[in-house]
């Protein structure tokens, strides 16, 4: 008999409830017994749902407070010591600390977990880091379902992976020198497991689908015969690429690996296949991973079983069906949209609509498809009514898009030239001082778009409050002394989703939320057809806050990439052509600013790294197209306009080669956390362009002194060329609340103000900037005067 399982499951509820716990502790409005009854109540509901689904075994121990690797830290007792916690004692408030810092320490460093847009936290180690053990939260949760009665197989990062994703501050420490120790706290961990009665536990090894190392290839030998004797079966699982990189040896040496079942994804890596059969134990489980864990596409249950079938009966009950990878990165389910189009909905399918499908799967195989044939053919009706569906192709955009010429790409002039005729035209001090865009999105913002999406406020009044709130957000940058402005982004509900929701091609889920990090949840919208821009989208409310001050405004925009990467991408097209029919439509929009007197203009690229291939030799065309779509994006404006980009929380270093091609004239990157280790990269590469490393964690309460950032921006100085340095935050200030914003901002304006005065006094050669004596505004201060607060203006006309 085929049996079924999942790898993991969304942990935040359908309706976000694990956030609003989490926000309200955060906030002290409840207690952390509070927060752990809701965290119960959700696990509970989940596993559930997996029973209900007729799942061999629920997967437990995939739930988290923020992290699943912040989670495994705190398990194994591998603090960062200079918070000065016991592991062993550790509440949920401290653990909290961990991830988003407190008034003595900066949190840990956060970056993408492989190439998806959840992050996680990244484990400080060293020679002296112990892992003893910590907080036994994680075996609460197992005993939970136990206690319930339920069939359980508990979930684990696996040693090597948890290592690999590790970082050390010291330098040349190598981290696998840290193997035994680790591997002796997986054999207590899986010991515990084994006195409670646990058959199968599942131990994932994401990192086997990388281009590793040989010496992290043998970490792998090391490791699992120490773990082969403590009375569990060991489910090693790998996903989001291939674990049979090399057919003729690499899956065969995994394969030897003393474990009892191996999962691959298929979906990502179908042609894996033949190499494991080849190789597979004759003891051992395969499981495959059949149904898209990443995307929320209805699968073709007819393909998938005539793939499957031949395994069957090769396997019988030693294959196990699951989802790709673990449900966590779709929604948990479509029974919420009650206003999604009818016939789009049926091409849909969330986390419990996957559990529906697993077990359809899995009933057609061991009883045969007339068992299930009433679900068979609902299937085949979904997949036939979306590939002949009128709505999906559209002829305009295709024929455009055959158009383009490979010189649309190129702006007019190199960077050395336009960079000299931007300066001119802006006149910007040394060092110039900017956001990355957004600023606190504050109740009484949501209050008045929740309003307006319910109808109690018309158009007219939403625009008001909305002009209101980029008034306000303009003044409190005058009157901080901010050098290049934002409008602040009141109006936008998310930097994808309010972009999709202007152009055509696009469709969207009133509950589709998925975790990003921590309580940070998005709402990724979904490209259903080619993809076109019908009118301008945020040109008239760029110009109206230019209207508010003669500094410059950036016109604020999302890339092609991030906006395929941060969405669920159609399947039936390659994702290279969805990207170029988002750059046209993006491309317009960069004209159309232009056009309306906006200098200065931020095409975000946050997930350009993200979307980068697992395996090496895949790079290389996914960076041309990447890069390509970002340059046709950009390139239709005159030399004067300074094009900038936007990269945070992810490791960039290994290409920037690429970065560089996309000829932005200013990039900001996230670089507080690692204390401007990213910036290194950048420096040794002799990166071209202006830059902008961020100088402090907008992730966290904390605000960093004067001479936290004077520091920052000092070590910044060392790597990049003064006259070719930015200063700015690390990312978007939506999150944050406005009293810790405008300190920080402060701050952020005073070490920036004392280190231009520093430099003026010996000025480099390649100084080019007009320095303006200390204390004085910025030379292209304007009406309102630097000292000018919120209340220098009521509501402005346009």
């Amino acid at each position: 008999m085929a049996r079924t399982h999942v790898l993991g499951f969304p942990r935040i509820g359908a309706r976000r409830e694990l956030k609003f716990a989490q926000e309200a502790f955060w906030r002290g409005e409840t207690s952390e017994g509070a927060l752990r009854e809701v965290g119960a109540t959700l696990r509970r509901r989940h596993w559930q749902l997996q029973a209900d689904a007729g799942l061999a075994t629920v997967a437990a121990g995939d739930f988290a407070w923020y992290d699943q690797m912040l989670g495994l830290t705190t398990l194994l007792g591998a603090l960062p010591k200079r918070f000065g916690f016991d592991p062993a004692a550790l509440t949920l408030a401290q653990y909290y600390e961990l991830a988003r810092g407190n008034a003595a320490q900066p949190a840990m460093e956060m970056t993408k977990w492989f190439d998806t847009n959840y992050h996680y936290i990244v484990p400080e180690l060293d020679a002296d880091s112990t892992f003893d053990g910590g907080a036994n939260w994680y075996f609460d949760e197992i005993d939970e379902a136990l206690a319930l009665g339920l069939s359980t197989r508990p979930v684990l990062i696996g040693p090597v992976t948890y290592l690999w994703l590790s970082k050390s501050h010291v330098a040349g420490f190598d981290r696998l020198s840290l193997l035994p120790k680790v591997v002796q706290a997986y054999r207590r961990i899986l010991s515990q497991l084994q006195a409670r009665g646990i058959e199968w536990v599942q131990i994932d090894e994401p990192a086997l689908c990388l281009d590793l190392p040989p010496q992290w290839l043998d970490a792998y030998d090391q490791a699992y015969p120490a773990l082969a004797d403590t009375g569990v079966k060991l489910l090693l699982a790998t996903y989001f690429d291939t674990a049979a990189a090399h057919p003729t040896h690499h899956a065969g040496r995994i394969a030897t690996l003393p474990v009892h079942g191996f999962h691959i994804d298929l979906v990502r890596a179908p042609l894996q296949l033949a190499a494991w059969q080849a190789v597979l134990p004759s003891s051992a489980v395969l499981s495959v991973g059949v149904i898209d864990g990443r995307n929320i596409w209805r699968a073709d249950l007819r393909k998938v079983l005539d793939a499957v079938a031949p395994l069957h009966a090769q396997l019988g009950d030693r294959l196990w069906l699951a989802p790709s990878c673990s449900l966590l990165h779709v929604p948990v389910s479509l029974d919420a949209e009650t206003r999604l189009d009818p016939e789009l909905k049926t091409w849909l399918a969330f986390a419990t609509e996957k559990l529906d499908e697993l077990h359809t799967l899995a009933t057609a195989l061991n009883l045969g498809e007339a068992a299930v044939a009433e679900q068979l053919a609902a299937s085949d009706a979904a997949q036939a009514a979306r590939r002949t569906s009128r709505r999906v192709v559209n002829q305009q955009v295709q024929k455009r898009l055959a158009a383009v010429t490979a010189d649309m790409a190129d702006r007019d002039s190199p960077f050395d030239v336009r960079i000299v005729r931007q300066r001119d035209a802006l006149k910007l001090p040394a060092l110039p001082t900017t956001t990355i865009g957004s600023f606190p999105q504050t109740p009484a913002i949501r209050q008045t778009r929740a309003a307006y999406k319910r109808g109690d406020i018309g158009a007219l009044d939403y625009l008001d409050r909305m002009r209101a709130e980029i008034e306000l957000a303009v003044r409190k940058q005058e009157a901080l002394g901010l050098d290049v402005l934002v409008h602040g982004e009141a109006e936008r509900n998310d930097m994808v989703e309010y972009f999709g929701e202007q152009l055509c091609g696009y469709a969207f889920t009133e509950n589709g939320w998925v975790q990003s990090y921590g309580s940070r949840c998005v709402k990724p919208p979904v490209i259903f057809g080619d993809v076109y821009r019908p009118e301008p989208m945020t040109v008239d409310t760029a110009r109206f806050a230019q209207s508010l001050t003669d500094r410059p405004m950036k016109g604020m925009l999302t890339g092609p990439v991030t906006m395929l990467q941060w969405s669920f991408v159609r399947d039936d097209q390659p994702r290279a052509v969805t990207t170029r029919q988002l750059a046209l439509a993006i491309r317009d929009e960069v004209c159309d600013l232009e056009a309306a007197g906006i200098r200065v203009i931020q095409i975000d690229e946050p997930a350009l790294r993200e979307g980068l291939p697992l395996r090496r030799d895949d790079w290389a065309a996914y960076l041309d197209w990447a890069v390509n779509a970002f340059r046709l994006s950009a390139s239709g404006v005159g030399d004067e306009t300074q094009i900038h980009t936007h990269m945070c929380y992810a490791e960039f270093n290994d290409i920037l080669p690429a970065i560089a091609a996309m000829d932005a004239d200013v990039i900001t990157i996230e670089t507080s956390r690692s204390a401007m280790e990213l910036l290194e990269g950048f420096g040794d590469f002799d990166y071209p362009n202006e830059i902008g490393p961020g100088v402090y964690d907008i992730h966290s309460p904390r605000v960093p002194s004067v001479d936290a950032m004077t520091r920052l921006l000092e070590r910044a100085c060392e790597v990049i060329p003064p006259d070719r340095l930015w200063v700015n935050p690390d990312c978007g200030l939506k999150t944050r609340g406005w009293t810790e914003t405008e300190a920080a901002l402060a701050n952020m304006v005073s070490a920036t103000r004392a280190l231009r005065q520093k430099l003026a006094g010996h000025a480099p050669a390649n100084w080019k900037r007009v320095l303006p004596p200390a204390g004085t505004a910025n030379p292209a201060s304007h009406v309102h005067g630097a000292a000018c607060g919120p209340s220098c203006g009521g509501q402005a006309s346009v």
